[in-house]
């Protein structure tokens, strides 16, 4: 969906009678402005100037109630450009879950671009955790996928799994990974993840449809059943830009 090149003016009631501040009732109108589809993702916003002097309101609300949603991130701040909406991120707990399913979940639309699926062994991956886990002539296979939610790329997924498990292409850009690995009888019942951040590679940011060396997160992980033995060895690579990693804390 193409965005406008002009400035979106949004039809915005606010009740000065209401104990809710002003500012909040602002983000909150421009937040479902967002959520209905009126404004939409690239989409400009009128400058904070012509906006309070639409609204009636002082440059301080108009800036605090656009922060708000900055700090959602919803709207970012651009130079020269002004404010505009950002693509929605998707927000991930830390669990072991496929992102295809989450993605369903959280009412986007994923997509698969299978990129390769083949045979290898840990002596010819060149992944060096897999010689430390596996014997060198042990049968694996490698996918290589890119994720789209929403016609958007937003991960780059490698994968490398026993050969045992029967994994069709075409099933493979239809389900999620660990719904097909179950219906096999994997019981997957532990799993190690580690997740950094680093500047893409220039292959990666070809795929992921972005500038070169935007920032993205990475994912490691290790996937064990109850039996401890490999079930997965993930290497996943996101855009920093459409994706969160969240955790909760007991204290």
């Amino acid at each position: 969906m193409a965005t406008r090149s002009e400035a979106v003016q949004l039809d915005v009631v606010l009740d000065r009678a209401s104990p809710v501040p002003l500012y909040h009732q602002l983000a909150q109108a421009i937040e479902a402005a967002i959520d209905r589809g009126v404004l939409r993702p690239g989409d400009r916003l009128e400058n904070e100037i012509a906006l309070t002097e639409r609204l009636g309101l002082a440059r301080p609300t108009a800036r605090q109630a656009i922060q708000e949603l900055v700090r959602k991130g919803l709207l970012v701040r651009r130079r020269g450009l002004g404010t505009q909406v950002v693509q929605p991120a998707i927000h991930r707990d830390v669990r072991l879950t496929s992102l295809y399913e989450d993605l369903t979940d959280a009412g986007r639309t994923p997509e698969t671009r299978l990129l390769a699926h083949e045979p290898c062994t840990p002596g010819t991956a060149g992944v060096p955790a897999l010689s430390e886990l596996l014997p060198a002539d042990e049968p694996l296979q490698m996918l290589r996928r890119v994720r789209l939610a929403d016609g958007e790329p937003l991960s780059i997924m490698t994968n490398y799994l026993p050969a045992r498990f029967e994994l069709d292409d075409a099933v493979l850009g239809q389900r999620g990974l660990y719904a097909l690995l179950r219906e096999q009888g994997a019981q997957v019942t532990l799993a190690y993840q580690t997740i950094g951040a680093r500047l893409e590679l220039d292959d990666e940011a070809a795929l992921l449809g972005g500038p070169n060396l935007l920032a993205c997160v990475t994912a490691e992980l290790t996937v064990y059943d109850d039996a401890g033995a490999l079930v997965e060895l993930g290497r996943h690579v996101y855009r920093a830009d459409r994706y969160t990693v969240q955790t909760s804390l007991i204290i």
